[in-house]
């Protein structure tokens, strides 16, 4: 071999030993990322769990201070740090971040917990900038009383199913299938009415829908005051498509449900306007069996206490609630509230 056919062969040789090198670093690259994704993968899983039970410690430490609204805020980040602590993630400690939020709801809290913590690569590092990834990780629990407008039904009940009492005629020993006549507002103690919880505009079928699965939360507050808040359908309307949506979604669970009437004494309007039976009177728990809509259109169920007289809150805090101090305050009105610790995200 010439000189010219050596050094064109050694340098072809040169080449492929850069292609080579090349392919090998990217396989190895791959095999990396499969290999410590896989890593991350199980390390977002652990501290998934740690934010999970983090959260609800929090919720529950907060739900069972007997004290201020800041005492029960204090606690509820104390018990989730304690407890993120104690599965193994502790604010600043080897690179990990452990935050927690408290945000107030009209009764109770949300205690939000969030973790963030480097996953050291052992492969991807060869790729530059990937000598870690943070992964991270959120979860929030709830703590108070059952008053949201995902836990109240999104309808009302006449307050002639009670007797004067306040005893209810349909109880677990006398079920019953509540119908509606299509109306603003029930007309008798059979009779239902959906609501947006909103009592000034007409009631909206995929509104309604939201308010059933949880994807709307609705801010109001309900009172006995000048005869009682108004709250109906503004627009009469079966709303046909609701009935199954409370089977799929409230089917086998207990609701506060808003009872509605004729105007408190001495009263003879609610809201300034003269409505039969749409004024508020207050609210009760119950219990949904089964609901069916086609030709039925009816909620089988029964009451589990007696009607309560006292306002109905639903949503999150309101900006009077706010101003007044009372966000957050976990109220004790009665059997009929159900006191809850719920992980929500």
């Amino acid at each position: 071999m010439n000189r010219a056919g050596r050094v064109r062969a050694e340098t072809e040789r040169g080449q492929i030993l850069v292609i080579f090198a090349l392919v090998i670093a990217a396989v190895i690259a791959m095999v990396g990322l499969v290999l410590d994704g896989s890593s991350a993968f199980a390390q977002r899983r652990t501290e998934q769990n740690v934010v999970d039970i983090a959260s609800l410690a929090g919720a529950n430490a907060y739900m069972n201070t007997d004290d201020t609204v800041a005492a029960r805020t204090a606690a509820a980040i104390a018990g989730a740090r304690a407890s993120a602590t104690k599965n193994g993630y502790s604010d600043g400690v080897d690179g990990a971040t452990v935050g927690v939020a408290v945000t107030l709801k009209s009764s109770g809290a949300d205690v939000q917990v969030d973790i963030t913590d480097a996953h050291p690569n052992n492969f991807a590092r060869i790729v530059p900038g990937q000598e870690s990834w943070d992964v991270s990780v959120t979860a929030t629990a709830w703590a108070g009383v059952i008053d949201t407008a995902i836990g109240a039904a999104p309808w009302t009940m006449h307050i002639d199913a009670f007797n004067e009492d306040g005893s209810p005629k349909y109880d677990i020993s006398n079920p019953q299938s509540f119908g509606t006549e299509c109306g603003d507002y029930p007309e008798g103690e059979l009779d239902i009415s959906w609501t947006d919880f909103n009592g000034y505009d007409n009631v909206n079928s995929s509104e309604v829908k939201d308010i059933l699965d949880g994807t709307s939360v609705v801010t109001a507050t309900f009172d006995l005051t000048e005869g009682g808040q108004y709250l109906g359908q503004h627009n009469e309307g079966c709303h046909t498509t609701l009935w199954e949506k409370t089977q799929a979604n409230l089917a086998g669970h207990d609701v506060p449900i808003p009872i509605v009437g004729p105007p408190t004494e001495p009263y003879t309007t609610c809201n300034g306007t003269t409505y039969e039976n749409g004024c508020f009177k207050g609210w009760a728990m119950f219990h949904v069996t089964s609901a069916s809509g086609g030709s039925d259109k009816i909620i089988t169920g029964y009451f589990l206490d007696n009607f309560r007289g006292a306002p109905l809150t639903v949503g999150e805090c309101t900006p009077a609630q706010a101003a007044a101090g009372t966000c957050g305050v976990i109220i004790e009105t009665g059997d009929l509230d159900t006191y809850t610790v719920v992980l929500t995200d």
